[in-house]
């Protein structure tokens, strides 16, 4: 019976994987001769697989590999990316800016949410710009979709429009520190309130300043925590909105296991549980597992679907970014950051 299943899935989980090792690969040769990542190699790998389902489109025999990639390899990692936590870096951060990064997420998702509604995205589409914009993009994009059941249209097309605004997010912000003014540990923190990737805050921040590099990089992380209890909420939602009008209390029917997972993986390593060697594998593997189901969803995704929404994705990512630049600047202002 195992023997069977695994048959079944083998041909579409190894393409899925081809395709990932190659975004792999082209990311390391984009390294090499520009010295960062601009374009990741999950954002890559989507972008090989759409490709790949342009040129070809795979029968029966590659759907369930597929399927699985997409959906079951994606939960797995999401549930490893929990060891990368730990909660000790929410107390080192201090209660204030604590309080200010929460309400930050929470007010960008709020308006994200409401521009992408308002410009006629679908509701699961919205969420997830919305979540993509207000943590840490394509991160947050791909913990949120399995939760939320979104298609594979969508998460492909919001992992590549954030991708893209990313970069130019990082090429453009260090603008700011001369056009109004902010000192290094302003600008520190609004990098960490707005870049969506944590190399991306490296890039946005090492040219202007050893301060702002080193705030920003510990907002950023604190901002990456708010994706857990994100998570859980939209579970909860989600699960209840399910059961109609029966509503069901049970943690394990409003939590996917995925999420008990994370929030385990999260606990050991705050706790110290989790041996540095183990995180040396665990968190390699989460990545590959991630790329490897982005590769899958880039295989699902119909180029026409997303032309369609590639307009009003597009301006609902812009629209929600310079609504997130302009809260946490207000944030600055509010805590009297100097």
């Amino acid at each position: 019976m195992i023997s069977n299943r695994i048959a079944q899935l083998a041909p579409g989980v190894a393409l899925c994987a081809a395709i990932a090792f190659a975004a792999m690969g082209l990311q390391w040769i984009e390294e090499h001769w520009t010295g960062r990542p601009w374009l990741e190699a999950l954002v890559i790998a989507i972008l090989l697989g759409t490709i790949v389902r342009t040129l070809w489109s795979p029968d029966r025999r590659w759907a369930p590999g597929i399927g699985f990639s997409a959906k079951t390899l994606l939960e797995i990692a999401v549930m490893l990316l929990g060891a990368s936590i730990s909660f000790q870096a929410v107390l080192d951060a201090g209660l204030g800016l604590i309080l200010g990064i929460a309400v930050v997420v929470v007010l960008a998702l709020g308006a994200g949410y409401a521009i992408g509604r308002v410009l006629g995205l679908p509701k699961r589409m919205a969420v997830l710009v919305a979540c993509g914009n207000a943590i840490c993009g394509n991160s947050a994009i791909a913990a949120v979709a399995p939760v939320i059941g979104a298609r594979p249209a969508d998460v492909a097309s919001s992992i590549a429009f954030t991708a893209i605004l990313g970069v130019i997010v990082v090429l453009a912000l260090p603008v700011l520190v001369p056009l109004i003014g902010l000192s290094m540990t302003q600008y520190g923190v609004l990098a960490g309130l707005t870049v969506y990737a944590v190399p991306q805050v490296l890039a946005a921040t090492v040219p202007v300043g050893l301060v702002s590099t080193q705030l920003g990089t510990l907002v950023k992380l604190v901002r990456v925590l708010m994706l857990g209890p994100v998570v859980i909420a939209l579970s909860v939602v989600v699960g209840r909105q399910a059961e109609g009008a029966k509503p069901s209390l049970a943690f394990g029917r409003l939590v996917p296991w995925f999420i008990i997972g994370f929030l385990g993986l999260a606990l050991l390593r705050s706790l110290g549980a989790i041996p540095e060697a183990l995180l040396q594998v665990v968190m390699p593997t989460a990545t590959l597992l991630t790329i490897i189901s982005m590769a899958a969803l880039g295989l699902g995704v119909d180029l026409k679907v997303l032309a369609k929404v590639g307009g009003r994705v597009t301006l609902a990512v812009t629209l929600s970014l310079l609504v997130l630049i302009a809260i946490s600047l207000g944030l600055i202002r509010l805590l009297g950051i100097a």
